[in-house]
């Protein structure tokens, strides 16, 4: 075997080993009547998530496999959970109608309830901007900001009425939301409030999830139609790919630091890989069943969903 044939058959195996890595599939179970439903993975190796049906916030151990569930108050009904940068989970608390901010240590509760007038908003998604000021969305019609300093809380009314769904921070500290009611994505100035509709060319395409690349590209789960879009705003161009299979439902959507973007069908019951520079998409290998996640998040070597059907949370592990 001359040298360079042994060279190149060390590079396949290397690549064979991260391509079967990248692919390594975990579920951990969660307490019966959990209802996951968003999962926030923590620098300390811990994962958080909202037990919605249960009223409480949840935190996984993967080491052991242990489940802690801490109630959040009569009539709670958590969506989303972030971890922030002060370390902590945050909350948006659709039954509570207020942000919650839970003591990573005490597991104590700090309320940031919505203004008065501000009912039943249905509060969905959270992100951070790069001063440190929460964004959340509410899909009965409504987005806002709460100051953790100060907890003041402020809401706008979104455009075009009920919707405003996911939210992303872009790495120039940018805050976009999608509606999926309203079919489009918004940007919000940080210092106004204001929020600038941005139209997709696919029109009643359902953009639900919205989640920013490394370069300020915005990837979009585009549920009724099928479709994986992003958008360039340097550029104000799109692009789009219509995933594989039968009707199609894209919800959860993530990219990770390799630029590739990881989404779930929601109809097919699947998680898929797509890849931008080759414009395929990949069932992640190892599924052992039928998994129905409505949101995904990562951190080095890892990407995680709830599976709200199953009470179990997902890990898919070996990206580097």
């Amino acid at each position: 075997m001359t040298t360079l044939i042994r060279v190149a058959f060390v590079l396949l195996l290397v690549c064979a080993g991260r391509a079967a890595a990248a692919t390594d599939w975990a579920e951990f179970a969660l307490p019966e009547g959990s209802g996951p439903h968003d999962v926030a993975p923590a620098p300390d190796g811990t994962v958080w998530f909202t037990a919605q049906r249960a009223g409480a916030l949840g935190r996984l151990d993967p080491s052991s496999g242990h489940v802690d569930e801490f109630p959040l108050g009569k009539g709670s009904a958590p969506h989303g959970v972030i971890v922030g940068p002060d370390g902590a989970p945050w909350v948006t608390d659709g039954g509570l109608n207020a942000i919650l901010r839970v003591d990573p240590a005490s597991h104590a509760i700090r309320r940031y309830p919505l203004p008065a007038g501000r009912t039943e908003t249905n509060l969905n998604t959270a992100t951070f901007d790069k001063s440190g000021v929460l964004w959340f969305t509410g899909q009965a019609g409504v987005y806002g900001r709460v100051h953790p300093s100060s907890g003041e809380v402020r809401v706008w009314d979104a455009p075009r009425g009920p919707g405003a769904y996911g939210i992303t921070t872009t790495p120039d500290g940018m805050v976009y939301f999608a509606s999926l009611a309203g079919s489009y994505i918004a940007r919000i100035d940080p210092a106004t409030g204001a929020a600038t509709v941005i139209e997709p060319p696919t029109p009643r395409q359902g953009a639900r999830r919205i989640w920013s690349d490394s370069e300020g590209g915005l990837w979009i789960s585009e549920f009724l139609a099928g479709q994986l879009a992003r958008y360039e705003p340097s550029k104000n161009s799109w692009r789009s790919w219509r995933l594989p299979g039968d009707k199609p439902e894209p919800y959860a959507v993530y990219v990770d630091k390799h630029s590739l973007v990881w989404l779930s069908d929601f109809r097919a019951g699947t998680l898929l890989r797509f890849d931008p520079a080759k414009g395929q998409f990949t069932q992640i290998a190892g599924q052992k069943s039928d998994v129905w996640v409505r949101q995904l998040l990562g951190r080095p070597g890892e990407i995680w969903g709830a599976d709200s059907a199953h009470d179990r949370l997902i890990r898919v592990t070996g990206q580097d």
